[in-house]
């Protein structure tokens, strides 16, 4: 019996044993571990529950829920901002950024800031869970905010159809954590985004400084021309040499040559006809508040982010911007051709979308849509039997097609990127319409100033074409389609303002409305 209490007792003494170390081991997982690599460095890991934990706490914060712990999942809910010297330079360079987000156009105010504040201060090499925590969801918080902008669920209802640029913020982190420095890359972005945020803090620094005066004119203002004198000239030199359009301001009354430049400069900007009178039009434009200047810029900065730096670098592409009714043919790098273009109008919008231009077609025929058939073929055949004739159109298997010649609606030769929009480039007889400043005419499709040169540009390297041959194939008067051997990506965008390559910023009419649209989304 005494043996048989012998081996109870130390059985009893073993179950207790291992309960306690089971004890030990669960209490050590609750709290930080230090986990020894090979490399003489160490990690600090701890549990993977106290994310909940925290958005428990910091609810304001869930939309990053996801992201941080794909993050921590794959570094095994390591620390990632501490090492043994304590918080990494990362942390602070991140945080920094974030209190100067207001230069990046961002402007989103930073949830529980002061609780942040409160746990930075604090100089201590040991981690802390919520300061960990708080870190990462910044860090998504900023990359959100200023690298890859707007939900892009939201392109939809934006009606912008351009593709947006993808990258993995988790892996960018990794680079960060090594250099810091990476956050001054320049290369995030396409480069008319910087050139927008350094006109950004000009305008923010006009602002400070009281911005500008509105130009008041007499009830019966009606012009001012070269050689005018008056109060409201003196006004317009201030207000240009504010902007820098004008070097210096003198004070002079006098409408002279050197404010005559200053006005065809700022015309130029603003997408004006380029004389010297000066309209009470004019006036209005300068008058626009600084304030409505400054957020015109800030959303135009977002749509930046929403493009790869990566398309930009393509051996030659198409742009066309719709409030500057404007295309340039851009090849290394530098613009070939610029010309200006007729978009639709607001109930037949240009869709902001992209495609490959894989073919030319001279002396089209212009295959009429159902719609405009419906709408105003239809209604003139009621009115005039001989309709069809006089526009040199015909019947064409139940649709109506207008015959290639001079007067085809499509001119002489049209660019397809084939797409479901149905949206191409062409050549118009409208030739009148190019020298409006507001070209907002067309059905959907882009009417081309410069059709011809546009041609040569795209067949200057294709030895079976010469400026003549293209010239012959316009004006045949039969179509011939040609497929190109290299395919021209084609981008329709639209940019209220954009910083020209002298650092001069344009700002262009919102003819779509899409401005205010967008500006509401940026404000939280």
């Amino acid at each position: 019996m005494k043996k048989a209490k012998g081996y109870g007792f130390l059985i009893v003494l073993f179950v207790l044993v291992i309960s306690l170390t089971s004890w030990f081991c669960d209490k050590k997982k609750e709290t930080a571990m230090v986990k020894k690599r090979p490399s003489n460095s160490f990690v600090v890991s701890f549990d993977s529950s106290l994310v909940s934990t925290f958005y428990a706490k910091y609810p304001k914060l869930i939309l990053y829920k996801k992201q941080v712990n794909e993050l921590y999942e794959k570094n095994s809910f390591d620390f990632i901002w501490y090492d043994k010297k304590g918080r990494k330079e990362t942390a602070d360079v991140i945080y920094n950024k974030i209190n100067n987000l207001s230069q990046e156009g961002v402007q989103a105010k930073l949830p529980y800031k002061e609780t942040v504040d409160s746990l930075l201060q604090k100089a201590t090499t040991k981690p802390d869970v919520d300061t960990e925590l708080f870190l990462s969801n910044y860090y998504f918080f900023y990359v959100n905010k200023t690298l890859q902008g707007i939900d892009s669920t939201k392109m939809k209802e934006l009606e912008w159809y351009l593709p947006r640029k993808k990258q993995t913020y988790i892996g960018y982190l990794d680079s960060l954590l090594i250099d810091p420095k990476l956050m001054e890359n320049s290369e995030q972005h396409i480069s008319q985004y910087y050139k927008l945020k350094t006109v950004l803090q000009k305008y923010r620094d006009i602002e400070q400084k009281g911005g500008w005066d509105s130009i008041k004119v007499p009830i019966d203002f009606k012009q001012i021309k070269p050689g005018d004198s008056s109060e409201v000239v003196a006004k317009i030199r201030t207000r240009l040499f504010l902007t820098g359009d004008i070097a210096e301001d003198s004070g002079r009354q006098l409408y002279g040559f050197a404010l005559q430049q200053a006005v065809l400069k700022f015309k130029k900007r603003t997408g004006y006809t380029l004389d010297k009178t000066i309209l009470p039009k004019h006036i209005d434009e300068m008058n626009v508040p600084i304030s409505q200047r400054i957020k015109t810029i800030i959303v135009n900065m977002e749509r930046c982010r929403w493009i790869s730096p990566e398309l930009t670098k393509a051996k030659e592409y198409i742009v066309v911007n719709i409030p500057s009714y404007r295309l340039n043919y851009y090849k290394e790098g530098k613009v070939a051709l610029t010309s200006n273009v007729v978009v639709g109008t607001t109930m037949n919008k240009t869709v902001i979308f992209s495609g490959q231009m894989s073919f030319i077609v001279f002396s089209p025929y212009w295959n009429v849509t159902p719609h405009i058939i419906k709408t105003e073929i239809l209604p003139e055949m009621e009115k005039d039997r001989n309709y069809l004739a006089k526009h040199n159109m015909e019947w064409n298997g139940g649709a109506v097609r207008q015959k290639p010649g001079k007067n085809n609606s499509l001119g002489l030769v049209k660019f397809l990127f084939p797409n479901t929009n149905n949206i191409y480039l062409h050549d118009t007889p409208a030739k009148s319409l190019f020298t409006s400043e507001k070209r907002a005419f067309s059905h959907g499709c882009i009417r081309v100033e410069k059709p011809r040169e546009l041609a040569e540009m795209i067949l200057k390297d294709d030895p079976l074409w010469t400026p003549e041959k293209i010239d012959k194939a316009m004006h045949k008067g039969k179509e011939n389609w040609y497929t190109l051997k290299n395919k021209i990506p084609v981008y329709i965008g639209y940019f209220t303002s954009f910083v020209d390559e002298e650092g001069n910023i344009h700002f262009y009419k919102d003819i779509y409305e899409k401005d205010e649209q967008l500006a509401a989304m940026l404000v939280e």
